[in-house]
């Protein structure tokens, strides 16, 4: 499940011109702390989305400026980066910095195509949460660049106040005389991603975390009591016609603009396209369906260093006084949306109310999983919600097997 090309890909449009304010202050001090086997003639290459491109290209103008060393940005469909990074880094070939949402990390270190990055003291200028998703037993492999989770995006004209609970929720909608009381996208596929801060209301996770929030793969907890209560619940909402797997992103999306629901359960993704349609929103969240906070999934995109980098430090550089500067991260912010991991570009973009939502919802958020075992969890996750919310057997024993299915997979 390729998270990030699916939902986190934002248009940054217009970011060369907004990057480049400022740019001549963005680096923090250290631009030429280069090692001598590093000569100015080198060159750093990083792979990049489209939505990314132009922008590192404004910053890695800067940098070569100060420095004299020389950035190549390579557009790159994200879709192949993760699977481009196994098969080229050890072979000597790919970027030294690929950019990638912070999932991916396992599996790269594991492979031993990316290398942990020396933050140095930058390391506490950024978000805990951003630095705790690209913690991979203890050690960080990426620069964080932005964060990001589902929120509450409630039509203000509807529903003026945020909700107090589920049933506050519902009654609200009823009272509104809307079709849904909350639209949820699932779709043919699943959406288990979306839906996980409803099943974390029930106290259903995937795997249990361990006392410094990292998880513990060995220990899958999807399947306990509280899923399979999770699961009945779900069952009983399509019955009712709230959940429907017709119900994906896009018309999900379309219903709430058309005024069908006041609630949609989203990310920040979706906001420049409400404010487009006009809807006056809010954002707030998620009120909790089973009791207990809704956790929704955070999820952090940043920079790798490939493990075969023949520029460790002029990368890494790049990376920490250049990327990570406050001016570059509130400017990418404000072109693409996703808000920053750095904390006081984070805190002066936290001035925006919708940025205040998802902060809100995200405050009892866990981050993306990083373990290599979860790519054995998200196709059988989906694949049990959808059969599910299509009445296709009892929810508990279909939850169940969803589970025994999972725990075999990592088992092997």
């Amino acid at each position: 499940m390729e998270v990030f090309s699916t939902r986190r890909i934002m248009a940054i449009i217009a970011a060369a011109s907004t990057i480049a304010l400022g740019l001549s202050a963005c680096s923090s001090g250290n631009t030429s702390d280069t090692s001598s086997s590093e000569s100015k003639n080198a060159t750093i290459t990083v792979w990049a989305d489209a939505d990314h491109t132009a922008a590192l290209k404004d910053v890695a103008s800067s940098f070569t400026k100060s420095t004299g060393i020389n950035v190549k940005v390579i557009q790159k469909d994200l879709g192949s980066v993760q699977k481009d990074l196994i098969t080229q880094v050890p072979a000597g070939q790919g970027p030294d910095i690929a950019i990638g949402p912070n999932d991916w990390t396992g599996l790269l270190a594991t492979d031993g195509v990316i290398q942990p990055i020396d933050l140095g003291d930058a390391q506490s200028d950024f978000e805990k949460v951003s630095i705790d998703a690209f913690n991979y037993q203890g050690k960080i492999y990426a620069l964080p660049y932005s964060i990001e989770n589902v929120a509450l995006v409630r039509n203000t004209k509807l529903a003026p106040n945020a909700p107090t609970s589920w049933d506050d929720m519902v009654n609200t909608a009823k009272q509104a005389n809307a079709k849904y009381p909350y639209l949820l996208q699932i779709g043919d596929q699943g959406d288990a991603y979306t839906m996980y801060p409803v099943q974390t209301s029930f106290g259903s996770s995937v795997f249990a975390q361990n006392s410094d929030g990292s998880y513990d793969a060995k220990n899958l907890t999807i399947g306990n009591e509280q899923g399979k209560a999770f699961a009945s619940w779900l069952s009983e909402q399509a019955k009712e016609g709230i959940l429907s797997t017709s119900i994906t992103a896009d018309i999900a999306l379309s219903k709430f603009e058309a005024g069908e629901s006041p609630y949609i359960i989203t990310g920040p993704w979706n906001i420049p396209a409400l404010k487009k349609a006009g809807l006056n929103v809010a954002v707030s969240a998620i009120p909790s369906a089973g009791g207990q906070p809704a956790q929704p999934f955070v999820g952090v995109n940043g920079f790798f260093l490939s493990s075969q980098t023949k520029n460790k430090i002029a990368a890494t550089n790049f990376l920490t006084n250049y990327v990570g500067t406050e001016k570059v991260q509130e400017a990418l912010y404000k072109a693409g949306g996703l808000p920053p991991a750095l904390s006081s570009a984070f805190e002066k973009v936290a001035e925006d109310d919708f940025v205040k939502g998802f902060e809100e919802a995200g405050k009892t958020g866990v981050p993306m999983p990083n373990v290599t075992e979860m790519s054995a969890v998200w196709q059988s996750w989906n694949n049990a919600e959808v059969s599910i919310v299509n009445q296709q057997g009892d929810p508990t024993q279909i939850w169940d097997n969803m589970s025994g299915e999972i725990q075999k997979t990592i088992n092997k």
